[in-house]
């Protein structure tokens, strides 16, 4: 996935997380239980964190170099928020209790893009310097 890709994708989800909080905040106000209202709340928290994350991805491809450690940094905070805050949305909304197990998953693979992401980081060679850092 290239810097641009991992850029676009990562604003997109960024701007739905704006446009589905919003929705939470007012259109579902008084269907959603306080649980599921605080449920709903951590979904949309975790879409904007991790759509963050994946912005970093794409500027860290872009000043350091786009190793394939950063596309598995960033498809695990894309899957993590499709599986995490996904799972998470339909629990609130709808009360899918079938998707409990699926929130998990996405917690590992957002786990998964940090680890990704920190090791990426670390052995990247900075420019203006010939070796990475120490």
């Amino acid at each position: 996935m290239s810097p641009q890709i991992m850029l676009s994708i990562g604003a997109i989800s960024a701007g739905l997380s704006v446009i589905i909080g919003a929705f939470g905040a007012h259109a579902l106000k008084a269907v959603l239980s306080e649980t599921s209202r605080a449920t709903f709340e951590t979904a949309v928290q975790y879409q904007m964190t991790h759509s963050l994350a994946l912005l970093l991805v794409g500027l860290l491809m872009l000043v350091l170099e786009p190793k394939p450690i950063f596309f598995w940094a960033g498809a695990g905070f894309l899957l993590g928020i499709c599986l995490f805050s996904g799972s998470l949305y339909g629990l609130a909304i709808w009360n899918l209790r079938w998707l409990g197990p699926v929130t998990p998953i996405g917690g590992v693979l957002f786990i998964a893009g940090w680890l990704a992401l920190a090791y990426g980081a670390f052995s990247s060679a900075v420019p203006g310097i010939d070796r990475p850092l120490p």
